[in-house]
């Protein structure tokens, strides 16, 4: 069976790819530093963890004593905020881990390197729906670590003859993902309404975001081992809804009926954004399958479970 590293793969997304993996057969070995992923996500499958951290140099002799066929590079410090306030902390997980990951690939000759880019390498669209053709523009040291790394990878490959695939993620979003360390705005609304206390948008609450399930990512990364060429492409729903209108129907669904905070808005965010999927389509066999009613509902189920039935 073919050997898979995932760096992060008891986070959020990782989580998710990891149990895609083993459905699609191949054996998984998890690089995970637990700071904000948790056991508890993969507790249980059969993969071999190795709590270690991708800022750590000696992270690449570990990749290449486990001879794998491919990585999946997910490990990364999420939040564009926390990129503002601690530029440093951000590259050195960021831009030093992913290269410790990448040179560790070349030497140990995989067949292929799937990186978990981010749609913040666009900052502010010039044109919607965004599509890998536009100016890339990062609003925020998130995004210009995650272009930065995509450029290093097409730099290895050109040196090193190293295969990959880099996709862009939107708004990713399901159960598991924390309210709290990479604090996703679907994860942090769920986590409010479940204690009836009041959410809180940052603006008027009319910027608006791609939404795509964390299922549809997952089956995205596992395609993206067996693209022929090296690609980059947008991993997204291709549709976009206005955070106020989001949150509408989370209460909706839940039946919260509690009151909305607004606070001004964030440095670093862009105001609206939708990413084109026609080339993930294309290039990866790929389409989402999971509608946002549906990923709502299951993100819903998850975050409150037994605190109150959902309507």
């Amino acid at each position: 069976m073919k050997k898979v590293i995932v760096t992060g793969g008891a986070g959020f997304i990782g989580s998710h790819v990891v149990e895609e993996l083993l459905r699609c057969g191949y054996t998984v070995s998890v690089i995970d530093n637990f700071s904000t992923g948790h056991r508890e996500n993969i507790a249980g499958l059969p993969v071999s963890i190795y709590n270690f951290d991708v800022t750590n140099p000696d992270v690449m002799d570990l990749i290449v004593s486990l001879q794998p066929d491919y990585v999946i590079h997910l490990a990364a410090q999420v939040s564009v905020a926390q990129s503002i306030q601690d530029m440093l902390f951000d590259e050195q997980v960021n831009v030093r881990g992913s290269l410790h990951v990448i040179k560790a690939a070349a030497r140990a000759s995989v067949k292929k390197v799937v990186f978990a880019s981010s749609a913040a390498v666009y900052g502010n669209p010039l044109t919607l729906p965004v599509t890998t053709e536009h100016p890339t523009s990062p609003e925020s040291p998130y995004g210009l670590a995650k272009l930065t790394v995509e450029n290093y990878l097409k730099l290895f490959h050109k040196l090193y003859q190293l295969p990959y695939s880099i996709l862009r993620f939107s708004n990713v979003y399901g159960p598991r993902q924390d309210a709290h360390g990479e604090g996703g705005v679907i994860a942090i609304f769920a986590d409010r309404l479940r204690r009836d206390l009041p959410p809180v948008i940052f603006g008027d609450g009319e910027q608006t975001r791609d939404f795509v399930f964390v299922s549809d990512i997952a089956s995205a990364c596992v395609k993206a081992l067996n693209a022929e060429k090296n690609i980059c492409v947008n991993v997204s729903s291709g549709s976009s809804i206005t955070i106020n209108r989001l949150l509408q129907m989370m209460k909706e669904i839940s039946g919260s009926s509690v009151n909305t905070v607004y606070t001004q808005a964030r440095p670093g965010d862009i105001r609206d954004s939708t990413l084109s999927n026609v080339e993930a389509k294309e290039g990866l066999n790929w389409a989402p399958s999971v509608g946002l009613m549906q990923g709502l509902l299951e993100t819903l189920q998850f975050s409150h479970r037994e605190m109150f039935k959902i309507k």
